[in-house]
């Protein structure tokens, strides 16, 4: 009887594999038409504001909503498009303008801030009797959408997507036509943002009686060795007559194993109408997703009408539990960890914030490397491939609400981003907001979190939430009743707070911000630089040392994230122009590592690290003294310069050793010991630029027109060392079906642009590295990127398109 059940299953489980009909998501993401519009003059505007849209369904005259207009002149773009990232530096002394990388959009650049979108396709007419849902998963923002001349809806956020159900206004007989006004006058933030359809753009095909979107829950209890699932199913049907069904579910190992499968629940539904179905399963020998071991399990949930198969879907996730303990500190899966984690933006250089998928793996895997446990999406919901990074690669996630807000609006929001979100395994924490100064700590913020408290238990039980507050020692408002207290700097008064609360865990939500450039070792005024070490922080926060050290050796505190592992536009501090970009990351906006990377996978990892800082190429400072830095978790040091010590010492834990030592060229060389291990590390004085070297992060794409790779430049002496204040300029020349998206050096006062026109794309070095990000096209083949620059040997690099 075994045997047959499990022939069965498997049997089951391959005929599921083969239904294409039954639902299709149809990427929407090729073949834009992009145009400017004009936020304050109508006329540029495409009549937006003269004509009347709004007082008929499908009253469109002439205007651009018309699927009849001509928008053949319009550029040809795909999305995700982020026009802002295009657009030329623009000094100016307003504060909007340089939290957001004085580029220009705003109230004050209308010109540049409305942006138009058109796209044409074909539906089958065997299609005609299913249901047809527009998903975008992200736009910045304030998003105005018809189809076919139809109004469809608004989405206000600039970061939760929506979908809307456009059945009733698909036509058959020729190209339906999307339009898209996006409206990017007004900042939700204090940072790059970007602008335009940045995200994915989807139609979802699927029966009438189908799963709606974000209409499956999977949740789980750990008991011993073995887990309770529960799978909650909403089904909706959108027939004009009530309609019978079943609905059963599956889980697979992640390999797509049959591990057991639930009965057949009948449903009698009603015309228009919701139900909710939650079914169990029990899982033996479950295996737990943690950082180390991101393994994920899939349910395959299955909606049949009339004995047909009319909607499957497949939700990955994750088996764990969490604690948070006032006293003991985070335990995942029954074991502490200290949470160390990062907040990040989500721009990266040379393409702002439309990042292919790949992007998201990539510098999830950089903060893997750091040593990084945990990231923050500060202040915003992310993209949802962001999640599924860090699903795969095994990072936890602290999910945020943008406002703090209980107006219908933000309670929208909250609610989209909940379901959304809460069957990734990476999301451990959500948060209902960030540093709210004029109602955090008085009644206001009180109310607003109590009321948001309660939908997040409503939508997700098996979570908690956290609230970031830029406060001190202070028990008032969002704090009282918020269940795990946030520190947004205050590192000092941690301790005072967990003596008088002692019953509420902390977590350092905001921690660090040491201000650093990379492979720059002076203050410089005039080019908006600072020391590449661990010594400048602004008034509000403290160095890496001084909060670490706190976090580290005190069990009460859960952990903390670090403000930024990546450095973002905007937000330039402590200058101004010509600084255009923030000074916050432990590595700069390509991903490159400042020193203070090597001071935090110290004590985050168990890795042999031993990091001599800065470099050594200093002529003019010939017999002058040059402070030495070494990161390392070595036990003890030894500098050697040419072959002689200059002095041995006990590195402190979670702290970092100094020598001052009289420059002359050669080797600066360290010998540490590590539980009785020998590592080396040195700097030398290098050559003069010599030739251009490419290095790929990965050297087969997809060939999908949406796979891409990062190609990091460095240039190197004769001896192939990189020279450390190498500024060349390079440029780079593509053959084979693939195209240049983005460059990048890590300069934050850096104005050449990140887009080039085709054919001229370049990029100076910053103190020897700069990067290129590359996107694969459609057909299969060879593609050579050639990196050239003046007086210098060129590099080539290879890639197949597959």
């Amino acid at each position: 009887m075994k045997n047959f059940q499990k022939q069965y299953l498997t049997a089951l489980f391959l005929a599921l594999s083969f239904i294409t009909s039954a639902q299709q998501k149809i990427s929407l993401d090729d073949d834009w038409r992009f145009q400017f519009g004009h936020a304050a003059n109508p006329d540029k505007d495409f009549d937006y504001g003269n004509k009347l849209l709004f007082h008929k369904s499908n009253v469109f005259e002439t205007t651009v909503v018309n699927p009849k207009f001509i928008d053949t002149t319009w550029r040809k773009i795909n999305v995700p498009h982020d026009w802002v990232v295009e657009l030329p530096f623009v000094k100016s002394t307003t504060h909007e303008m340089d939290t957001h990388g004085y580029k220009p959009v705003g109230s004050a650049y209308p010109e540049t801030s409305i942006g138009w979108y058109r796209k044409h396709f074909s539906i089958d007419k065997k299609d005609a009797n299913k249901r047809f849902e527009l998903q975008f998963d992200g736009i910045y923002r304030n998003a105005t959408i018809w189809i076919n001349g139809f109004y469809v809806g608004t989405n206000f956020s600039g970061y939760v997507g929506n979908s809307f159900d456009v059945t009733d206004y698909m036509n058959f007989e020729s190209d339906n036509v999307l339009v898209v006004r996006v409206d990017a006058t007004q900042a939700e933030g204090w940072f790059y943002e970007g602008a335009g359809i940045y995200r994915h753009v989807w139609l979802n095909v699927t029966n009438k009686f189908h799963i709606p979107q974000d209409g499956i829950f999977v949740h789980s209890e750990v008991q011993g060795k073995n887990a309770s699932v529960t799978i909650e199913t909403t089904l909706q049907n959108n027939n004009l007559i009530t309609t019978n069904g079943t609905v059963y579910n599956l889980i697979t190992d992640r390999n797509g194993k049959i591990l057991v499968q639930t009965s057949e629940h009948k449903i009698n539904l009603g015309i228009r109408k919701n139900i909710t179905i939650k079914q169990k399963m029990k899982l033996t020998n479950a295996r737990l997703w943690s950082v180390d071991d991101p393994y994920l399990y899939k349910v395959i949930t299955v909606v049949k009408s009339g004995n047909h198969i009319v909607h499957q879907a497949q939700t990955r996730f994750g088996i764990k539990t969490v604690r948070f303990d006032a006293n003991e500190g985070f335990f995942l899966n029954g074991k502490h960890l200290k949470i160390q984690g990062t907040n990040n933006h989500q721009d990266h250089a040379g393409i702002g914030s439309a990042l292919p998928d790949y992007l998201q793996y990539y510098r999830i895997k950089l903060l893997k490397e750091l040593g990084s446990n945990a990231y923050r999406a500060s202040h915003n919901a992310p993209t949802p491939e962001l999640l599924e990074a860090c699903d795969s690669l095994g990072m936890l996630v602290i999910d945020e609400q943008r406002l703090l807000n209980s107006s219908p609006e933000y309670i929208d929001q909250f609610q989209r981003l909940i379901k959304r979100d809460r069957n990734h395994a990476s999301v451990f924490l959500w948060s209902i907001g960030n540093e709210e100064q004029n109602i955090q700590g008085n009644d206001y913020g009180k109310k607003i979190a109590q009321t948001l408290l309660a939908i997040q238990k409503e939508l997700d039980p098996t979570r908690t939430s956290t609230y970031a507050a830029d406060m001190a020692n202070e028990f008032k408002g969002v704090n009282e009743v918020i269940p795990i207290r946030g520190f947004n700097y205050r590192e000092y008064a941690v301790a005072d707070y967990h003596r008088d609360h002692p019953n509420q865990p902390l977590l350092g939500t905001e921690m660090g911000s040491t201000v650093t450039t990379r492979g720059i070792y002076e203050k410089d005024e005039i080019r908006a630089y600072v020391p590449d070490q661990d010594i400048t922080h602004p008034w509000w926060a403290s160095k890496a040392e001084t909060w670490w050290k706190l976090a580290a050796e005190n069990d009460y505190w859960l952990g903390g994230f670090v403000w930024t592992g990546f450095d973002y536009r905007g937000e330039p501090t402590p200058y101004k122009w010509p600084n255009i970009s923030s000074h916050f990351g432990i590595m700069d906006v390509c991903g490159f590592p400042k020193n203070i990377y090597y001071y935090y996978q110290s004590w985050w990892t168990d890795k042999d690290v031993l990091h001599i800082s800065p470099h050594w190429n200093w002529p003019e400072k010939t017999g002058q003294p040059i402070e030495v830095w070494v990161n390392s978790n070595a036990d003890e040091i030894e500098l050697f310069l040419n072959g002689k010590t200059v002095g041995k010492k006990v590195m402190p834990r979670n702290s970092h050793l100094k020598w001052q030592v009289n420059y002359e060229p050669g080797t600066l060389e360290a010998i540490g010991y590590k539980k009785g291990k020998k590592i080396t590390s040195k700097v030398e004085t290098t050559g003069t630029p010599y030739k251009v070297v490419l290095n790929t992060d990965k050297s087969i794409l997809t060939a999908n027109g949406k796979d891409a790779t990062v190609f990091n430049v460095s240039i190197v002496d004769d001896k192939g060392r990189e020279v450390p204040v190498a500024d060349n300029r390079v440029l780079f020349a593509l053959s084979g079906d693939a195209k240049i998206i983005g460059v990048g050096n890590g300069d934050p006062s850096s104005h050449e642009p990140d887009k080039c026109a085709e054919g001229a794309w370049q990029r100076s070095a910053f103190n020897g590295k700069c990067q290129v990000i590359l996107l694969a096209g459609k057909t299969p083949g060879t593609v050579t990127l050639e990196a050239k620059s003046n007086g210098l040997f060129t590099a080539s690099a290879t890639i197949q398109i597959q």
